[in-house]
């Protein structure tokens, strides 16, 4: 796989943090858990349900030699979610996430989380518009 970065920006490889000064590619010749600095999510940003597990997910995959904390938080989470949300799309995404993470596919289910949270601030927006006309 060949990752292209710029100058200044950070990626997260197995654990280690990189940053390059000049335009480089870097190619991966083997398996490697790997985060480009976009895709870091700060805590701060953290602020809806899919976002934290988004968070929680991402612990694993840049701190790969300590996940047991971040694996039993996950456990915690991931059911209240199933049991808190009802639209089918989050549901099947959730479902798949978990399989992923159970995998140690965490790459893959962080991939799977961005991908909902279009449809995660859909339906909080709709949800606050209720509880204002309320």
């Amino acid at each position: 796989m060949q990752i292209t970065l710029r100058p200044d920006e950070k990626i997260y490889i197995n654990g280690a943090v990189l940053r390059v000064d000049r335009k480089v590619s870097i190619e991966l010749l083997n398996d490697a858990a790997f985060l480009l600095e976009a895709h870091v999510m700060g805590v701060d940003a953290a602020v809806t349900p899919l976002r934290q597990l988004y968070f929680i997910v991402q612990m694993m995959l840049i701190d790969p030699g300590d996940t047991e904390a971040a694996k039993t938080l996950f456990k915690d989470s991931l059911p209240r979610m199933i049991d808190a949300y009802n639209n089918k799309v989050v549901l099947e995404g959730l479902s798949k996430v978990g399989k992923l993470v159970d995998s140690n596919r965490y790459f893959d289910a962080l991939k799977v989380l961005r991908g909902l949270f279009a449809k995660d601030d859909s339906i909080l927006a709709s949800d606050s518009k209720i509880a204002l006309a309320s």
